[in-house]
């Protein structure tokens, strides 16, 4: 028997708005238990409740909404508390 699978749709990242103007974050996505950031030197990382808190996830959840202070927040919060490098 076979049967036909739908194709898993890929979420885009956000455009981080950068209000400030000189964040080293790029992009972003948002997912239930994790976010992950992509940097202007094009590296990307996962961040995790289980890796990073669960509060510090909700923080960066809303920064990365606002605009403004992600990169700020990461570098001096968790800048080696991210879960995986992908590139």
């Amino acid at each position: 028997m076979f049967i036909m699978r739908t194709p898993k749709k890929h979420k885009m990242m956000q455009l981080y708005k950068n209000l400030s103007g000189d964040s080293k974050v790029v992009r972003y996505q948002i997912a239930k238990d994790a976010m992950t950031i992509r940097f202007a030197d094009c590296s990307v990382y996962i961040y995790t409740n289980q890796s990073a808190d669960p509060d510090n996830i909700s923080k960066m959840k809303s920064l990365a909404i606002a605009g403004k202070g992600l990169g700020t927040f990461i570098d001096t919060n968790l800048k080696e508390r991210f879960a995986r490098k992908i590139k």
